[in-house]
């Protein structure tokens, strides 16, 4: 399993095979080892995050019963299941070099579905802000607690629909012997351009949508209100949390940049770009959104003072 394709559909079958460039054999070098720890300490510490902040929202019923903190904690909980299927499958490609069929589609399927999660998630987030500025007569109508839960459900179907042809692909093209397997990689032409066909329609859409309300909050803007400012710069942050998500297309761009400017040195190339690309942006953006608001920031610096009087 490459552990530089662990977050997306990004693979190909390689049975039985394990010779070849790119692939590293034999006992764990040194540098494979510190990759793990140190990819596995990210991990660890983001997750520590990620946890304190749910805890933090179930305790408040402030923010159970508010659309604008139930969409962020799913951002948060399908960052955190991301990331850690991400370094499941990266810690899997460094120590193990293969996987069970089966057991790759069971960490895969979850993967991308929260992949494909994150730009609809901010899409949703744009939307609702859009509705408490533009609109706030109409927003306690439309944003309620329950519509907000309808509109994660929907979020995980369309995300569902986009890799089930790839499991029907899967089934029929493949005998039940091959889910008992080991493979390298898992990769189809098709699935690969189906990844790509989906993942940019997902990106387009956000995009739309994110300029849409920003314009439509910077008009708004423009007469004072603190409360529109702070939402503008809120689209913005949506934005640069788009920026990062659209780093997955860069993969292949920046990892030739990289070789040529080191050559030899694809280890150390793959490590790099696994941490710029699926642990740092899952690092940052619960921690930018969480600590930014005020509300939650109060109530996060009375918990971690409780924890350390405890």
């Amino acid at each position: 399993m490459s552990s530089s394709s662990s977050a997306s559909t990004n693979f190909t079958v390689t049975e039985g095979n394990l010779t070849g460039s790119g692939v590293y054999l034999g006992m764990l070098s040194v540098t494979a080892i510190i990759g793990n720890v140190v990819v596995f300490s990210l991990g660890i510490v983001t997750c520590f995050i990620n946890d304190s902040m749910v805890h933090i929202f179930n305790k408040q019923q402030i923010f159970r019963f508010n659309p604008r903190y139930i969409l962020f904690i799913h951002l948060v909980l399908n960052e955190t299941l991301q990331l850690t299927l991400s370094v499941s499958l990266y810690l899997f490609g460094n120590s193990l070099f293969t996987i069970y069929v089966s057991l790759c589609v069971l960490i895969l399927l979850p993967a991308i579905l929260t992949t494909m999660n994150t730009p609809l998630n901010l899409a949703c987030m744009a939307a609702e802000c859009y509705i408490s500025v533009c609109i706030p007569l109409r927003h306690g109508n439309i944003c309620t607690v329950k519509k907000t839960y309808i509109v994660i459900g929907i979020m995980w179907i369309i995300s569902l629909l986009t890799i089930l042809p790839d499991i029907f692909i899967l089934l029929i093209t493949e005998e039940l012997e091959f889910l008992k397997t080991r493979v390298f990689l898992f990769r189809s032409s098709y699935s690969k351009n189906k990844k790509d066909a989906s993942h940019l329609f997902f990106l387009v859409v956000v995009c739309l949508t994110l300029f849409y309300t920003y314009f439509r909050i910077l008009f708004v803007a423009k007469a004072a209100s603190s409360h529109a400012k702070k939402a503008r710069n809120t689209i913005l942050l949506h934005g640069f949390q788009m920026l990062m998500c659209m780093t997955l297309y860069m993969q292949n761009l920046l990892k030739q940049l990289l070789i040529y400017l080191f050559p030899g040195q694809a280890f150390y190339t793959q490590q790099a770009i696994f941490v710029l690309i699926q642990i740092i942006p899952r690092c940052l953006s619960p921690v930018v959104y969480g600590l930014r608001d005020k509300t939650f920031r109060m109530y996060y610096k009375k918990y971690f003072i409780f924890l350390k009087c405890s």
